[in-house]
């Protein structure tokens, strides 16, 4: 087992959703963790109250930009002294017919799920092969493994991540450094709930067969699993309630 006590972990999208409930979950396994996000205040602040639990920083970043993620690795190695583990979880989405998709909203999902998986693990990677080893943790999604009719650019930029994965467990594995992915069903969060959805959120729930939407702390005991795994590379975990068994 990949003992989590005293390693260090980044965890992008942190400030909310899995991405906060992935680094509870890391700090409660003793790592220490770097909470990067691009929303400044909330990153911050989160970071602030986590402190007690364990080693815990705040690094902004948009992970959609090269420099500001090769900044985020060494600040982490600067502050800690290297990069043992990185969760690529920061990503949007955009709904909507595709003929009507401006080129400006595919290109930002684009960005930010797949050119933002390709600077963490580029620049992760380059630090764990100093270190002699490490384990990349990519988010993916459902929408990466099966289609949805209004998701077109969400779907390109996860099924891309799905097939990174697995292209660069192969090429580093010789190096001792792992990369395997989560692929989340609809989850319960501020913006995915009852209140806000209305019926669509029956929907939603009639989707997945075990018959309600994941909880983030499900998927960061997931994302913890994977770490600590030290036989699993290369695949895509769902964790779904079922909505990929269909």
């Amino acid at each position: 087992m990949f003992d989590l006590k005293g390693k260090v972990a980044v965890i992008t999208g942190g400030a909310s959703g899995i991405g906060l409930a992935t680094v509870e979950a890391f700090l409660d396994k003793g790592a220490k963790v770097v909470l990067s996000d691009y929303n400044e205040g909330d990153g911050q602040k989160q970071a602030n109250r986590l402190s007690s639990k364990g080693d815990v920083i705040f690094v902004k970043a948009d992970v959609s930009v090269e420099d500001e993620v090769e900044a985020l690795i060494h600040k982490a190695v600067e502050t800690y002294g290297s990069v043992d583990v990185l969760f690529n979880n920061a990503g949007i989405g955009v709904q909507g017919e595709t003929h009507n998709l401006s080129y400006e909203d595919y290109h930002k999902v684009i960005r930010i799920n797949q050119d933002g998986v390709f600077f963490g693990s580029k620049h992760a990677v380059r630090q764990m092969k100093k270190n002699g080893g490490g384990v990349v943790i990519n988010c993916a999604s459902i929408l990466g493994i099966v289609g949805e009719p209004t998701a077109y650019a969400y779907n390109a930029s996860k099924g891309a991540v799905v097939l990174m994965t697995k292209s660069l467990a192969l090429q580093y594995a010789k190096d001792n450094i792992r990369c395997a992915a989560v692929a989340p069903g609809y989850v319960e969060t501020g913006m995915v709930n009852k209140e806000a959805l209305g019926e669509y959120y029956d929907n939603l729930v009639d989707k997945h067969p075990i018959g309600r939407l994941g909880a983030a702390d499900e998927i960061a005991h997931a994302v913890v699993f994977i770490a600590e795994n030290e036989f699993l590379t290369g695949i895509t975990i769902p964790v779904d309630g079922g909505y990929t068994t269909q």
